[in-house]
Formats: C-alpha cells, sequence, structure tokens
C-alpha cells in the first residue's frame, strides 16, 4: 500500500521491542526515514535492522537535556521532523516504582513532543501516542500503569486539539499488547489518507 509516506522523517521513541520491530519494517518498506531513539533494546534492534537506512540515537527519554540533544542531531542530519511516534515503557509495580513508570509512560511523551513541536509545526506533522489498554483486564497490579495511560491519552485529546491551528494532527493508538496491527494503524495515522483524523483514541483488537 503506498501511504506516501516516502522520504517523510519519523522519529520513534524506542522503548517496546516488538512494536519498534513492526514499525521499523512497515515504515521502511514504505520509504520513510526512521529515527529511533532510546536505549532499551536499541542494540538488539540495531542488529535486527542492519539492513536498514535507519538514524540510530541513544537517548535517555526520561532526560530534557538528552531528548533536546537528540532532536538537535535530527534537524542536523535532515534539517526537518515529519512524524513523532511515542511509544511506552514499563508499567506495573508498587509506590516505590510509581515515579519510574511515570517517566516511561508519560514524561517522555510530554519532552519528545515539546522538543519536536517547533519542527512539526513547520512540516505539518503528525504525532502518535502508543498507549496500553489497562481497562476490563484482571492483571492486578496495573493502577500505576492505568495512571501513566490516562495521562497519555488525555495528552492526546488536550494536543489534537490545542494544535489542530498548526496543522498537526495527534491520536493514540491503544492495544493490550505489542502487536503488529498497531504498526499498520500507526502508519495510517501518518499517512495522508487519514488527513482528517485527529483526537482519536482509536483500539486495536487482538
Amino acid at each position: 500500500m503506498d501511504l506516501r509516506l516516502q522520504n517523510k522523517v519519523i522519529i520513534i521513541t524506542g522503548h517496546a521491542k516488538s512494536n519498534a520491530e513492526n514499525l521499523i519494517r512497515i515504515l521502511s518498506d514504505e520509504g520513510a526515514i526512521l529515527v529511533i531513539t532510546g536505549r532499551k533494546d536499541l542494540e538488539e534492534l540495531k542488529q535486527g535492522n542492519s539492513d536498514r537506512n535507519i538514524f540510530w540515537i541513544e537517548t535517555d527519554l526520561s532526560n530534557p537535556e538528552e531528548c533536546k540533544n537528540a532532536v538537535r542531531a535530527v534537524i542536523k542530519k535532515y534539517s526537518r521532523v515529519d512524524g513523532l511516534i511515542n511509544d511506552p515503557g514499563a508499567g506495573s509495580g508498587n509506590a516505590e516504582t510509581f515515579l519510574i513508570s511515570v517517566q516511561k509512560n508519560l514524561v517522555n511523551y510530554y519532552l519528545m513532543t515539546h522538543f519536536v513541536l517547533p519542527y512539526l509545526k513547520t512540516s505539518k506533522g503528525v504525532i502518535v501516542n502508543i498507549s496500553f489498554d489497562t481497562t476490563g483486564t484482571d492483571y492486578g497490579n496495573s493502577a500505576i500503569l492505568a495512571a501513566s495511560e490516562g495521562g497519555i491519552n488525555a495528552l492526546t485529546r488536550e494536543w489534537s486539539v490545542e494544535l489542530l491551528k498548526y496543522g498537526i494532527r495527534v491520536n493514540a493508538v491503544i492495544s493490550k499488547e505489542s502487536a503488529e496491527q498497531i504498526a499498520g494503524v500507526v502508519a495510517f495515522l501518518l499517512s495522508g489518507k487519514s488527513s482528517h483524523t485527529t483526537g482519536q483514541l482509536i483500539r486495536v483488537s487482538d
């Protein structure tokens, strides 16, 4: 399928390895220029995609200065950003791990969006937040994850309204687990074929 993503510069925050692998495959096949940021599984992702043209940036996504430097590196290399995919980190735990969970599932979304935003305004780009569905589950011990994911969904809605005047679309893809279907929906939302879609929380079935 031609989603008209040829030469579009798209940043992926590389937290969830299986999501990143599927996104890399689908978006690369569509001709997008990919930038992978993060630390977790970064080396393994590199080895599995050594034949693809990808710009890898090791980044602590909870550190504002590192996020800023990562975006600067992208602009220095490509002079533009057309899309940002925010992907979640770890989740469950107890009170002691609350701040870590929020950092990995919410703070990095805000930081990367904040630093990429000036360039998305220029390109009238797209933001897609990947969110984890905790509703109706019996996993237990998921209150921390639910809190941070609820924050991601709220940011999606607020950003979609705030950024509409700049021509920037913001949506979230929600699933209970990493799946190939997520990557397909994300790719569609990045494309011009979904040019009228913004502010949506789209649930992907298993």
